[in-house]
C-alpha cells in the first residue's frame, strides 16, 4: 500500500515487525451472497487503515454497497459487500490476489498491476516516472486550457491530470515528463520557471485566498491529495445552505453517544462511486477515528453512520466544532459530483493534445468543471465534465461543431450522471446498527478466520 507524504513519520522496522507479529486476515467469500461477494478484513488496529482498506477496493473500481467495521481496543475487524462496477462477484484471482498483497496480508512476488472491470490498470509504479504538480487557486472558464498552454510552451509532456472544481475553487494535479527524453523534470531552474508562469495563470483578478502550485515528493494517490489541497484551501467555505436538504444536499447530522463516549455522525446522501472513501478520507485526514460504522446503499441513497472520537479521545462537545465537520463532509460529497455534460475524448497521444483540445473548448465558449487525463499505452482517455461559460448546460449544437472539428469518432457524448442534488432522502430512515449487532459478527468473523463457522 502506497504512504501518503502528509503522515507523521513512523519506523519502518517497527511497522514490518507489527504486521509479522499480527499479520493481517483478508478473506474473499462468494458463498453467503448470491449478488455479492464479501471483503472480510480482520487486522491490527492503527490510525489510517480504515482508508487504507477502502482506497484499495475503491481503485480496484469496486462497489461497496454494505460495510460493518469496528476497531475498538487493539484490532481492526470489519466486512464490505462488494461487486465491480458491472454488478459482478470477486472471481478474479489476480484481483483477489492483489487486495491481499496491498493490504499486506499476503506475500511472495508481488502482483505488479491488474485490470479492473472498466478496464483501467492499477498497480505499483515507479516513483521516477515522471514529475507532479499540484496546483489551487480560483477557478474559471479557459483556466485548465491556459494551464495545459504554459506547460506545452515549456515543453512539457502531460502523461496524466486530475481537476476539481468546487465552490468556485480549483484543485489540480498534473503528471509531466520533458517532452524530448520523456524523463521527469529534475533541474532546479526549470522547475522555478514551470512554477513562476503557472502561478501567473492561476493568479485570478479577485483570488482573495491566492494560488499555491508546487511539486509533490514520491508516489501520490492522486484522489486522496486532491481532497486534502482542497481541504487545505478550505472550500467548504462556500455559501451557506439549508441544513435540511431541501436544495438536495446531503443531510448530515452529528450527536452524541454519552454512554459510549462516541460522537455519531450519521450521512445521508445519493449514492455513488467512491462515496465512502470520500467520507472515510475526510474524517481521517481531520485527525478522527472512526471506531464503529454502518454503511447501508438502499436503491440511489447511501446511509451512513460513523460513531467517532478525536485522536486524542475527545468527542466533538462543542457545535463550532461540529458544524465544521459537517461543512468539511458535505464539501467532500459534492467535490466528486461531476456537474455538466461528460465528453469522453479517445486518440493517439502527442505533446500538447491536451492544450489543444482545452483550446478549442475555451474558444466555444465551454468550461471544464472536471477533468480525468490519462495515457494507455500510445492512446489519450480523456473525460471531460463541460457547462457553459455560465455554469450552465450545454447548448448541443456547439458540442456537434466542435466533434466536427475534432473528429466524431475521437470525441463522445456519454450520459451525465445525475447529481446528488436531485436525490429524495428521507430523513426518517437511520441505519440498522447495534452494538450487539456488531459483536455477534466480529465473533462470527473470528470463528470463520480460524476455520470454526463459516460468516
Amino acid at each position: 500500500m502506497e504512504s501518503n507524504v502528509c503522515w507523521p513519520y513512523f519506523d519502518p522496522e517497527y511497522e514490518s515487525l507489527s504486521q509479522r507479529i499480527h499479520p493481517p486476515m483478508v478473506g474473499i467469500d462468494n458463498d453467503t451472497y448470491g449478488d455479492c461477494s464479501l471483503v472480510m478484513v480482520d487486522s491490527a488496529n492503527r490510525h489510517g487503515i480504515l482508508l487504507e482498506v477502502v482506497q484499495v477496493l475503491t481503485d480496484l473500481d469496486l462497489i461497496i454497497s454494505k460495510a460493518y467495521i469496528s476497531s475498538d481496543g487493539g484490532w481492526f475487524m470489519d466486512v464490505f459487500h462488494v461487486t465491480d462496477q458491472l454488478g459482478n462477484k470477486l472471481t478474479d484471482q489476480r484481483i483477489i490476489d492483489y487486495i491481499k498483497q496491498a493490504l499486506g496480508a499476503k506475500r511472495g512476488p508481488a502482483t505488479m498491476e491488474v485490470r479492473t472491470c472498466l478496464g483501467r490498470t492499477v498497480g505499483v509504479q515507479s516513483i521516477g516516472e515522471h514529475t507532479a504538480i499540484e496546483m489551487t487557486g480560483t477557478d474559471r472558464p479557459g483556466l485548465l486550457s491556459e494551464i495545459s498552454a504554459v506547460l506545452t510552451n515549456l515543453n512539457c509532456n502531460v502523461v496524466a491530470a486530475e481537476v476539481w472544481t468546487h465552490n468556485m475553487r480549483v484543485a489540480c494535479v498534473v503528471y509531466i515528463t520533458d517532452e524530448l527524453t520523456s524523463r521527469p523534470i529534475e533541474e532546479p531552474d526549470r522547475l522555478a520557471t514551470i512554477k513562476e508562469q503557472l502561478s501567473n495563470v492561476l493568479k485570478g483578478n479577485d483570488d482573495r485566498r491566492g494560488v499555491k502550485t508546487d511539486f509533490s515528493m514520491g508516489l501520490t494517490h492522486t484522489e486522496r491529495r486532491l481532497h486534502q489541497m482542497m481541504f487545505a484551501d478550505r472550500d467548504y467555505e462556500g455559501p451557506e445552505t439549508s441544513s435540511l436538504g431541501e436544495d438536495g444536499k446531503p443531510i448530515i447530522t452529528i450527536d452524541n453517544c454519552i454512554e459510549k463516549g462516541y460522537s455519531v455522525v450519521t450521512v445521508h446522501s445519493k449514492d455513488r462511486p467512491k462515496l465512502l472513501f470520500d467520507t472515510v478520507c475526510t474524517l481521517t485526514d481531520m485527525q478522527y477515528v472512526v471506531f464503529h460504522a454502518s454503511i447501508n446503499s438502499s436503491g440511489s441513497c447511501a446511509l451512513q453512520e460513523y460513531y467517532i472520537r478525536h485522536m486524542d479521545g475527545c468527542t466533538l462537545d462543542t457545535e463550532g466544532e461540529k458544524q465544521r465537520v459537517i461543512k468539511c463532509l458535505e464539501a467532500a460529497i459534492e467535490r466528486r459530483v461531476s456537474e455538466g455534460l461528460r465528453l469522453e475524448l479517445c486518440t493517439s497521444d502527442r505533446v500538447g493534445l491536451l492544450s489543444d483540445i482545452t483550446r478549442i473548448f475555451r474558444e466555444n465558449g465551454l468550461s471544464v468543471t472536471r477533468a480525468d487525463v490519462t495515457t494507455r499505452g500510445d492512446k489519450a482517455v480523456n473525460v471531460f465534465y463541460v457547462t457553459d461559460a455560465s455554469g450552465n448546460p450545454v447548448d448541443m449544437k456547439i458540442v456537434e461543431a466542435m466533434r466536427k472539428e475534432i473528429g466524431d469518432t475521437i470525441l463522445q457524448v456519454k450520459n451525465v450522471p445525475s447529481s446528488p442534488r436531485s436525490c429524495p432522502i428521507d430523513t426518517t430512515e437511520k441505519p440498522r446498527f447495534s452494538f450487539g449487532s456488531l459483536l455477534k459478527s466480529q465473533l462470527e468473523r473470528i470463528s470463520y478466520n480460524i476455520g470454526l463457522i463459516k460468516s
